[in-house]
């Protein structure tokens, strides 16, 4: 009787290490979640999207008057080999500094898009709204390392804008130029990734 019991016992628990794998795999995969960066990153690559889609929907073959506007942010001394040697708090400041400015600039845009009914007035209503809300997760990212709000620089911005024409002139060179910032700011985010966790 003992005897039967014991392989009974050993029957039993030979197949439920035989199902061991099994609940292993059913059992889900913890997704890691992104970081603050990591989401910093993505909504940037986001607006970099919408950007091209606006150039694209309303492509502009003629040759656009350059330094249009002269407040932008100075994207010619930024390049990639610039990356490795970001700063932390600096780079993050700036980078905030600069999406207020492009934020001032987009806004005049859009209000001067409604006077002229133009058809790309709703893609740049949803574009400054992902602006805006890139610009309060930077913040709060600044807030957790400590890094200083600058004062952005006064937009210089045209008084007015006579016709279409010029309308069509000035979104182009503001998509281009934000562009290129969205760009160099999302390889920034992900440079920046690991030297968050040595401050934090």
């Amino acid at each position: 009787m003992k005897l039967l019991l014991d392989s009974s016992s050993s029957l039993l628990i030979s197949l439920l290490l035989a199902q061991l794998p099994v609940f292993t795999s059913a059992s889900p995969v913890p997704q890691r979640r992104p970081s603050d960066m990591d989401k910093l990153s993505n909504q940037t690559k986001n607006l970099m999207k919408i950007t091209q889609e606006l150039l694209r929907e309303h492509a502009f073959d003629s040759d656009v008057e350059p330094h249009r506007f002269r407040s932008l942010p100075e994207m010619s001394n930024r390049s990639a080999n610039d990356l490795n040697n970001l700063e932390l708090k600096p780079t993050l400041s700036q980078l905030h500094a600069d999406l207020k400015l492009y934020e001032h600039h987009f806004e005049w845009l859009n209000r001067v898009s409604k006077r002229h009914h133009h058809p790309a007035v709703p893609k740049l209503v949803e574009m400054i709204r992902e602006m805006k809300s890139l610009i309060t997760m930077l913040h709060r990212q600044m807030l957790r390392v400590e890094a200083p709000r600058l004062t952005p620089a006064t937009p210089s911005l045209p008084p007015h804008l006579p016709d279409q024409f010029d309308v069509l002139q000035s979104s182009h060179e503001l998509l281009q130029h934000f562009k290129l910032f969205c760009d160099w700011a999302y390889r920034a985010f992900i440079t920046l990734k690991p030297k968050v966790s040595t401050v934090q």
